[in-house]
């Protein structure tokens, strides 16, 4: 079983190792991701301030400038870890044991704005990209759908899926095989804030069982939660869950 999972816009500073694009989730990929991390240096270096406030999504300069780095050159750290949204603070990945982490670093697809696919294991450095913003005249959506989901379908061709990303990123790659997704709610209404909080309660859970196939996923107990309803269209199954 394979996870998918979205990035956050927050990210952790700092890191411990040098930045070696070669060593991502599909070495194939390469060329492709050297042409958008040129072009996103490229925006960088030319420093105008409007194209980086909106390729950033923040508005005050000394946070821009701060965010101006050649982050061929910056030190990195594992995906699941430079990542620090709600969803990464409710996995609480540094607190949990080894096994659990190897898990996670084996079995966690994170889909990163500038990077595209990769493993959460996968080391990266901390840069700056709003979602659906594109880098120079690239939506990295789009790119990396072209170039990476065909990619992906071979990757994931012998795994099930359980896909925890928000709907966005089904532009970066939606499955053709069968695989399932998760919706939350809580007095009969859809949670959508603070789903991410339970997509990252689940994949703590999910981690911290060793969960190797979907059959055994749905009978993992999870705290809060309860399994109200299965739906399933086309290639997609949707596990519904009441909070309570």
């Amino acid at each position: 079983m394979k996870i998918l999972l979205a990035p956050s816009e927050t990210k952790k500073s700092g890191g411990d190792a040098s930045f070696n694009p070669n060593t991502l989730l599909f070495e194939s990929l390469l060329p492709h991701r050297t042409k958008l991390l040129h072009a996103y240096i490229n925006v960088l270096q030319k420093g105008d301030i409007p194209t980086l406030s909106k390729m950033f999504g923040i508005k005050k300069e000394a946070d821009i400038l701060a965010h101006k780095k050649d982050i061929i050159h910056e030190l990195t750290m594992k995906s699941i870890q430079r990542y620090t949204g709600v969803a990464f603070d409710y996995l609480g990945y540094e607190k949990l044991d080894a096994q659990t982490q190897d898990y996670i670093d084996s079995h966690v697809i994170l889909f990163s704005n500038l990077f595209g696919p990769i493993r959460a294991s996968d080391l990266i450095p901390e840069y700056k990209l709003k979602q659906g913003e594109a880098v120079g005249e690239i939506k990295t959506e789009k790119f990396y759908n072209e170039h990476a989901a065909h990619l992906m379908e071979e990757y994931l061709a012998e795994d099930e899926i359980l896909d925890l990303r928000a709907g966005f990123y089904d532009k970066f790659y939606k499955p053709s095989k069968p695989y399932t997704t998760l919706k939350f709610i809580k007095d009969g209404k859809v949670v959508s804030h603070w789903a991410k909080a339970y997509r990252g309660i689940v994949l703590r859970e999910i981690a911290k069982a060793g969960i190797e196939s979907l059959e055994a996923f749905m009978k993992l107990p999870i705290e809060g939660l309860s399994i109200k309803e299965i739906q399933t269209k086309k290639n997609k199954t949707e596990i519904i869950y009441e909070i309570g």
